[in-house]
């Protein structure tokens, strides 16, 4: 372990490994969770390699970051996929983990500094064989039902969440908007939609009200999955943080040390 990692490098790792043990983050347990699950772990660190990557143009390759976020939705266990994209959070420092779960900064937001009319993102979806299901998979999954309570029927709430995850990666990607509440939208807004505002409002509404949604990360959080407990480590043993790292060792040891702090980052990032 010392020949392939290094005294310093093994130590990184366990202190990152260990962060959930102090903090009760539900965000944090999210991602130590995924990282215990070689599957989960494997396409996690597949989507951050690409979204922290550099296009040769400069900035960031964002086809290949949102290609390689909806591999991460549609083939990592669901239970695990949607508690980091839904934990739930108390305080800022939890939301902004949450918020940053997915490296926005290329997956969802810019390139340019101010949000595009939401007819943009919105008639590049309709024209596209990827993003055009998806968002009317979401419709219909999400739409709210008026005899339900919180607006969404009790069949429906996972139906719909999973809806929502199939849009992260398209052009219509949503993400928390801010680090003091749950509230989603995609990166656009309406300010510029001429005649077409109505028609925009309507699309940022199935984000921004819609109480099925809202309802059903309401949920999630009320009834954090029971498969968590399992992933996680509840001791902290020691022994099981060093077996963890052990199962990178291949992968890491013809890497520079410069070239993986961006990885090793990762759990206290997302």
């Amino acid at each position: 372990m010392v020949r392939c990692l290094g005294p310093a490098l093994l130590l990184l790792l366990l202190l990152l490994g260990s962060v959930s043990s102090v903090g009760g983050n539900r965000c944090v347990d999210a991602a130590e969770a995924c990282t215990a699950d070689a599957r989960c772990q494997r396409l996690r660190s597949e989507y951050v390699a690409q979204c922290l990557g550099r296009a040769a143009q400069g900035g960031c390759p964002r086809a290949r970051c949102r290609r390689a976020l909806r591999r991460f939705f549609a083939r990592g266990p669901p239970a695990l996929t949607h508690a980091l994209l839904f934990c739930p959070c108390a305080g800022p420092a939890c939301a902004e983990r949450r918020r940053q779960t997915f490296v926005p900064s290329c997956a969802f937001s810019g390139p340019g500094p101010a949000p595009p009319s939401c007819l943009e993102p919105l008639n590049f979806c309709e024209r596209s064989r990827v993003c055009r299901p998806r968002l009317l998979a979401f419709q219909v999954s999400c739409t709210p039902a008026p005899s339900a309570p919180d607006g969404c029927l009790l069949d429906q709430r996972a139906r719909c969440l999973r809806a929502y995850a199939g849009l992260v990666g398209t052009a219509v990607t949503p993400n928390y908007v801010d680090n003091v509440s749950a509230r989603v939208a995609p990166w656009c807004d309406c300010g510029a939609s001429g005649n077409r505002r109505e028609d925009c409002e309507a699309f940022r509404g199935l984000f921004t009200r819609n109480r099925c949604l809202d309802g059903a990360i309401q949920a999630f959080a009320s009834g954090w999955p029971p498969v968590l407990l399992d992933q996680l480590n509840p001791q902290g043993d020691p022994e099981h943080s060093l077996l963890q790292v052990s199962s990178t060792c291949r992968a890491l040891e013809r890497r520079s040390l410069l070239s993986i702090l961006p990885v090793l980052a990762l759990p206290a990032l997302l």
